[in-house]
């Protein structure tokens, strides 16, 4: 249900209570159910209401130059000025590498969570009025064309599911660049094979299979605006690769994922499933 359908709903029943609370139409009984509806249906509407959207930004660099300015620019000026916006939780993340001739470019993951879709409309404005962030951030915002910090700047906005409306900070203790966590973007085939596998995670509780075995999953968001529609993507984080190994292991096995992958209605939802492992920089707040 939209956040302006809600609204509506609330409005009329405002306005129901007010004509009941006429005198001419006062009626005690009537009057007390219709106040304990319209609070009931409040919560209701305003808890459906609630839940995270996220900004993934992906800087693609081609130079070591590069990848440091971009870094100093995130660690001294970006999450600094995101934190005093009140966004206390930022992710930057950099791709496992496990062989270094396969690599054509340096990638660098900003994930930000945001309380609302507005939110992330309005970001860019309160970053334009931070003086601190602009003197913090000069040598990367003032950048010439000729010494461009980076190559491309790629942005995904996702809104979370409905069973996992708020993103949730791993709980791991192993150091961070020993960390693996696990970015997936699973691709449908058209919109309506999309909207099944949604429903797969939340009506089939998938979701609530990944919290059994403890998968310390950070997001499930569907992209509401991205390069690979439609596409739905989620985070997972694991102690080490050992680690992250032996839960995907664990899950291939359990009966409830054989019970629900073989279902009919769940059948040829996701055509590619897109896998990027990376690791939290020493920065990243997760």
């Amino acid at each position: 249900m939209s956040i302006f359908k809600i609204q509506s709903l609330k409005n009329k029943l405002l306005l129901w209570y007010i004509a009941l609370n006429h005198p001419l139409t006062m009626l005690p009984k009537i009057k007390i159910f219709c106040l304990f509806l319209l609070v009931l249906l409040s919560s209701t509407f305003a808890a459906h209401a609630s839940i995270d959207f996220y900004q993934i930004k992906i800087y693609h660099l081609k130079t070591d130059a590069q990848e440091k300015t971009v870094d100093d620019y995130l660690q001294k000026a970006y999450l600094p000025a995101l934190h005093r916006s009140g966004i206390a939780k930022v992710g930057v993340f950099k791709p496992v590498v496990t062989d270094q001739a396969l690599v054509t470019e340096k990638l660098i993951y900003v994930f930000i969570p945001i309380k609302s879709f507005n939110g992330i409309l309005e970001l860019d404005k309160k970053l334009a009025k931070d003086k601190q962030y602009a003197a913090d951030g000069k040598i990367y915002l003032d950048a010439v064309y000729t010494d461009v910090p980076f190559e491309r700047l790629e942005t995904i906005v996702l809104k979370a599911f409905e069973d996992a409306p708020h993103f949730m900070l791993p709980n791991l203790k192993s150091p961070m660049k020993e960390r693996v966590y696990e970015l997936r973007s699973y691709e449908a085939p058209t919109e309506k094979y999309f909207q099944n596998k949604v429903q797969m995670f939340n009506k089939g509780n998938e979701i609530g299979l990944f919290k059994r075995l403890n998968f310390n999953a950070v997001f499930y968001g569907e992209v509401i605006a991205g390069s690979r529609m439609p596409n739905l993507m989620y985070l997972t984080t694991f102690e080490n690769k050992i680690d992250r190994d032996a839960h995907w292991k664990a899950f291939s096995a359990d009966d409830y994922w054989k019970k629900l992958s073989a279902m009919p209605e769940y059948q040829h939802n996701v055509s590619k499933n897109d896998t990027k492992f990376v690791y939290p920089t020493d920065y990243s707040d997760f």
